[in-house]
């Protein structure tokens, strides 16, 4: 076993709930917010109070997460979202995400990696840029449900960018990753490390040429950020610093309202995003674990754990070869999500040991670094909110003067082989990690939800749910809950598996179940920081209140009124 000494252990002793649980849920009646910066959340709580709803409060503490959590998200990535719309009584997806450059083919991507010996896009520079979609994400999500002016959303974060913010413990020890932008083109260095040394916890940081981009939003609306200056000035610094990216790729952009997807565990609908995110491996491992008694065998004993993560495995093959933009390829989704394939799929699992390599499956094909905050209001909408740069800061590429970097989600492209669902092509969306979910009961509204942090999201999702509904955990527990993930699955960086990779375990993990799955054939590892981070709102609708969880890994809190 890899330096792995798991034990249970209390921190506290809490009289009315589980002892691992780090506080209550938060419950209210008006609204609530839930995200993973306490003054974040305090502005979109003070949206809510000033008569704004939860999609106002949404897109406000977005921009405040843009500025005080840039080591996860802002303005240079992408959005997804899922609304409950209480006037319509329904449930919307948005996919805000961009697209590659049109003007950088697959010939000419391969020719400037030979020029910098790789087979891979890289993590930093302007190779790995993207169409920033979360503008237009706002934007979108206002123009359908928003209730307040954009000026006013906006205000918050801007004053807090002119006149500057504490760090809070987690993001000062992300942002020193910062320095290692001194040798990417652009300011990103400069703004983020300045005077060469990056900001600590308590220190006031200040972003005055993002507070001047927000305002120039604020005022011009999403066309000044995609046809107008702010688009003139990406176009000029990309043809200066040997980028692609240009003003007709930001002209062309648009956002796509989808249909969330589900599918029914124990009597619960868990909706995700189709593709080009990965929401649906959340769906195929919960189609498959519903076979198998779980309450039974008992939350983290290791016939649980050993099953979750060899159902992840499947659903993992199938993601690496199924998942893509499905503008240019057909996504096999009604099969994935089918329970005649949950079953195909879950009869390949060794109850007694761990895969070292599984396939994709063949599903018939039918037509048909991280934020992530949940807000509610009054009259009953719910967002489900998710937001990110990819790679912590993203790509290092900042355009002097505005104040935000540019994400580095164009390196989750494939370049082999040629017919692959997420192959590089120009003008196309890539794979992405990043999953907002939602969960209905009866017809009604139940709970928002997400959990940041590339791979481990769906895991997390799983894991999340199962905790709810086979463990009976509350919102808050079910969150706080030691967490699992695997690691090596087949991934757009990893050909194929072959070892069965690897998993790592909090130190929650009772041992005994530590032991049982080292004796499965488990390679198990200790790690810290990568189990994700976790909002969530549930809608008590007996006692016509909300309940709010806040990740206890990350630095933020539930609020309500």
């Amino acid at each position: 076993m890899f330096g792995l000494t798991a034990t249970l252990s209390a921190q506290i002793d809490r009289v009315a709930s589980q002892s691992f649980a780090t506080r209550a849920e938060v419950i209210a009646q008006n609204g609530m917010v839930a995200t993973s910066h306490p003054l974040a959340a305090q502005i979109g709580l003070d949206i809510l109070k000033s008569g704004g709803n939860a999609i106002d409060a949404a897109i406000a503490t977005n921009a405040t997460l843009g500025l005080m959590e840039p080591t996860g998200c802002g303005i240079g990535g992408d959005l997804f979202a899922i609304v409950w719309s209480a006037s319509d009584q329904k449930l919307y997806g948005l996919n805000a995400s961009g697209r590659s450059p049109l003007g950088l083919s697959y010939d000419q991507l391969r020719g400037e990696l030979d020029q910098l010996a790789t087979d891979t896009i890289p993590s930093l520079g302007v190779l790995p840029v993207s169409v920033p979609g979360t503008v237009d994400g706002w934007y979108e999500l206002h123009k359908k449900f928003g209730s307040k002016p954009m000026p006013d959303i906006l205000a918050p974060a801007i004053r807090y960018a002119e006149e500057g913010f504490p760090l809070t413990e987690l993001i000062a020890h992300y942002w020193k990753y910062g320095a290692a932008f001194k040798k990417v083109p652009g300011n990103a260095y400069e703004t983020w490390i300045p005077n060469g040394v990056a900001p600590r916890k308590g220190e006031i940081f200040k972003n005055p040429d993002l507070a001047k981009t927000y305002r120039r939003i604020a005022q011009g609306g999403r066309d000044v950020f995609y046809r107008g200056e702010i688009a003139d000035e990406i176009d000029a610094f990309m043809r200066a610093n040997g980028g692609y990216l240009r003003k007709a790729d930001l002209e062309a952009h648009t956002s796509t309202w989808v249909e969330p997807v589900s599918v029914n565990y124990r009597g619960y609908d868990v909706f995700e995003l189709p593709p080009n995110g990965q929401g649906i491996a959340a769906l195929q491992m919960l189609n498959i674990l519903e076979g198998y008694d779980l309450r039974g065998m008992g939350r983290q004993s290791a016939e649980t754990l050993h099953l979750m993560i060899e159902a992840k495995k499947l659903a993992f093959e199938d993601r690496a070869k199924f998942y893509g933009d499905p503008d240019f390829s057909q996504v096999p989704l009604a099969g994935l999500l089918s329970k005649e394939y949950a079953a195909q799929r879950r009869a390949l699992i060794d109850p007694d040991r761990a895969a070292r390599r599984v396939n994709a499956g063949n599903p018939a094909l039918e037509e048909g670094d991280t934020i992530y905050l949940t807000t509610a209001d009054s009259q009953g909408n719910m967002v489900s909110l998710i937001q990110s740069n990819y790679r912590g800061m993203g790509s290092g590429v900042m355009v002097p003067g505005q104040g935000f970097g540019f994400q580095n989600r164009g390196e989750m492209f494939v370049l082999e082989p040629r017919d692959h669902a997420n192959v590089y092509a120009p003008g196309k969306r890539p794979f992405h990690t990043i999953i907002p979910a939602f969960v209905m009961k009866d017809g009604l509204p139940w709970m928002s939800f997400g959990l940041m942090g590339g791979a481990m999201q769906p895991q997390g999702h799983v894991q999340i749910i199962t905790n709810l509904v086979d463990f009976d955990l509350n919102l808050q527990e079910a969150g706080d809950a030691a967490r699992w993930q695997h690691h090596r699955s087949t991934d757009y960086n990893v050909p194929q598996m072959t070892d069965g990779g690897f998993v790592s375990l909090e130190s929650g993990i009772p041992f005994d179940s530590v032991r049982g799955l080292e004796q499965r054939g488990h390679d198990l590892r200790s790690r810290t920081g990568s189990y994700g981070g976790y909002q969530a709102i549930i809608w008590d609708s007996q006692n016509k209140v909300y309940l709010g969880a806040s990740e206890s890994r990350k630095d933020g809190h539930a609020v309500g009124y």
